[in-house]
Order: structure tokens, then sequence, then C-alpha cells
């Protein structure tokens, strides 16, 4: 057969370049050994013929095809399996064309079921793997030693410091997710919030905390696309959000955000960054598996294409943050609380959706680690704001971590 007239040539490339000791087992008892070992680091097992159609020129995206529809099944750490799976792919010769902008056509009516499709999986499945208060975004790990709920509490306090958000100020957060912003916002700041999802999970569950908080006259949680929200507010905050926009729509966008902040106001994005400045894209075919199975419609631009858009809209850049060693971080420990509960998670969620999120945490993990991801919290302002309103520094930004307020 076909593919048995390439294993050897393929067994051969991959001894070449696997980064880990690693053995092929085949379902008719043949096996095949990567690296000088007693036992191997990570086990790959083929099911039967079909799976190398996925296998003898593989990417991220087939690999991950194959492992979803259990054509082949893995064994070792998790972390060696995603370091073996991206060796392969860079060896591999489907490096797909860029898609400078995607066909997605980012309607109010799409964008709402990309969200439903990510995000309505069940509350408690994100439960199972986030912190207690269930932030769905990069913590901010101040000193390191950090555990993740510290961590996301420290991150909301990071963006609201940045934000100078004061007493009586009115707050507007573009996808709120569970509420953990506006929450704090409220309790701790003493800001009037609104928040704003597309998720019917995340709005039912975000107003329940809001009135177990007593935070009912404070904080209002609605179901509403961005482009529908009238008024004005003294902050805006958007976190994880703007990922879904579409890079064709970014400008747009961020004239929205200009439309809707007050004159003297503040406003930060913190989101994914592709670090791949002319295709935008995640390498060895990761976009098309995350296109595909995690994230429909969603589009990576890069930093520099962020701050030309941004001042498209109308909008200064104020301060620019890059966060890459914190996802790096957050992404792991996500990971290592989703194999944790593996088992309930399977249960609650089906064997391919378990499948598909178990190598999207690892596999991203992976990504920010090696730069081939990034994330950047950019505090703007309205580009017509007089200069001498502003900070002279950054100083303001840190003086609550040192203990100086």
């Amino acid at each position: 057969m076909a593919w048995e007239k390439n294993l050897e040539q393929w067994v051969m490339d991959v001894r070449r370049r696997t980064p880990v000791a690693a053995r092929l087992s085949l379902w008719d008892g043949r096996y095949f050994d990567f690296g000088e070992f007693n036992a191997p680091d990570v086990t790959l097992h083929v099911t039967g013929p079909s799976a190398f159609n996925y296998l003898l020129e593989p990417d991220l995206d087939s690999l991950s095809e194959a492992y979803i529809r259990t054509l082949i099944d893995v064994e070792g750490r998790l972390e060696d399996v995603v370091e073996l799976a991206y060796g392969l792919a860079q060896g591999g010769v489907a490096s797909r064309l860029a898609r400078l902008t995607s066909y997605f056509r980012h309607s109010r009516r799409s964008d709402r079921q990309a969200i439903q499709y990510h995000y309505d999986v069940s509350n408690d499945f994100y439960a199972a793997w986030l912190d207690p208060n269930m932030v769905y975004s990069c913590a901010y790990f101040e000193t390191g030693r950090e555990d993740l709920a510290t961590a996301q509490i420290k991150k909301i306090d990071h963006i609201l410091t940045k934000i100078r958000l004061a007493p009586g100020q009115t707050l507007l957060d573009i996808g709120c997710g569970w509420g953990g912003l506006v929450l704090r916002a409220a309790s701790r700041f003493g800001a009037r919030c609104v928040g704003i999802t597309l998720s019917e999970n995340q709005y039912a569950l975000a107003r329940e905390r809001v009135k177990a908080a007593g935070l009912e006259d404070r904080v209002e949680i609605r179901l509403q696309d961005y482009r529908d929200i009238d008024g004005q507010f003294d902050r805006i905050t958007s976190v994880g959000m703007f990922e879904h926009v579409g890079l064709r729509q970014l400008a747009a966008y961020f004239g929205r955000i200009r439309d809707l902040l007050a004159e003297d106001g503040l406003a930060l994005n913190h989101g994914i960054t592709s670090t791949d400045a002319e295709s935008g894209e995640t390498p060895f075919g990761a976009s098309d598996f995350i296109e595909k199975y995690v994230f429909p419609g969603g589009e990576l631009p890069h930093i520099g294409l962020v701050l030309q858009t941004m001042q498209q809209g109308g909008l200064e850049a104020l301060d620019v943050e890059g966060l890459r060693r914190h996802y790096a971080r957050t992404l792991s420990i996500w990971s290592d609380n989703f194999e944790r509960n593996s088992d309930w998670i399977r249960k609650e969620v089906g064997e391919e959706k378990f499948r598909i999120w178990r190598i999207y945490l690892a596999g991203c993990a992976h990504a920010f680690r090696h730069d081939w991801i990034s994330i950047y919290q950019v505090l703007c302002t309205k580009a017509s704001r007089p200069a001498e309103e502003l900070h002279w520094s950054r100083g303001y930004m840190y003086a609550s971590e040192l203990g100086q307020a």
C-alpha cells in the first residue's frame, strides 16, 4: 500500500528531527524507536492505516485531526507530546500559504454564533480548569510566584490601575466573560459598570454573580454586540475579545471605542497577537486547527497592525506592555488543571471536545513559550486629547504593586 512505501523514508526523517525520545507503535505490533532510551518519553499509537493520510506530511492541523478522530493515541507527559507534535510539524511539507485576511464575514449573527460555539460549552466545563473567579484571559504574575487565583486578581487590578479608574466613574467592559473584571471594578474601585458579552452562558452566570455580590445597583450585564452600544464611558476595557473582531474590522472596532470614550477617557485593549508581521498566522498549521475546532472566525493581528488600526480609529497608544511569559504560565496552569480533572471533563463534554481542548491548551502554552504568538496590553486615549493632561511616566501603574500606595 502507498503508506507502506513511504513509511521507511518517513521514519528516517523523523529520527533526524524528533525533539524527544519517542516510539511509533503500529496496530499490527510493529514499532519504530526515535532516540536512545530505556523507555520512551512519548509513545505514538497508530490505530490503523488511515492515520498515515495525516502523518506522512504532517502539520499541527493534520496531527490534531488524527488525534481528535482517534486515529492516533498518545502516552507520555502532555508537554513532551506537544514537543513531539511541533517537531513533526516543523519538518512537514504542509506549510500553508498564509491568509492575510479571513473570509469570515464578521456580521453580528456570525460573530454571535462563533462566540457561542466557543464559550457556551458549559460553565461547569470552564470552572473545572479556570481559577475560582473564572477569569479566562492571561493572568499577571507580579513576582512569578503567585498562584493562578492571585495572579488573575493582580491582572484585573493592573488593568484598572492603568486606566486610573476612580470611584463614580463609568466603565464599559467589552467581552466581560463571567463578570470578573466588572465585579472587581465596582467592589474595589467604586465604579459604575456595564459588561457586555455574546455568550448566553456567560451572561446568565455573570448576572447571578452580580446579584450574589449585592452589586446590582453598580453593575449591569448585557447580552449585546459592541457595535450596538450607545452612550459614553469614562473608561473602557476589552480583555481577550478583539481576537474575534477580524483584521479588516479592527480600525472600525477601535473607532467604535473612540466614539464611546469620554473626551478625557482612557481605554485598554488586552489581546493575543501574531508574531508573524506578514502573514498573521500561527505557524505549522496551528491556525487551521484553531479555526476549525476552537475559535471560528478568530484572527490574530501583529502588534504593528494593532497600533496602526488603533491610530486609524482615532486613538493614541500611550503604553504598550507585552505579557507573553505571563500567558505561557497561565496556559500551563490551565493545562495542568485540565489534566487533573480529565476524567470528569471527558464525561462532561465527550471524547472529541475533550481531545480538542486538551491539545489546544497545551499547544498554546508551547506556542507562547516559543514566541510563536504573543499578547499585549495597549493603553490608549482619544488622539485629539491635549498632551499636557497625560501622565509623564508609568510610575502610577506600579505604585500599589511596590507598596507605595
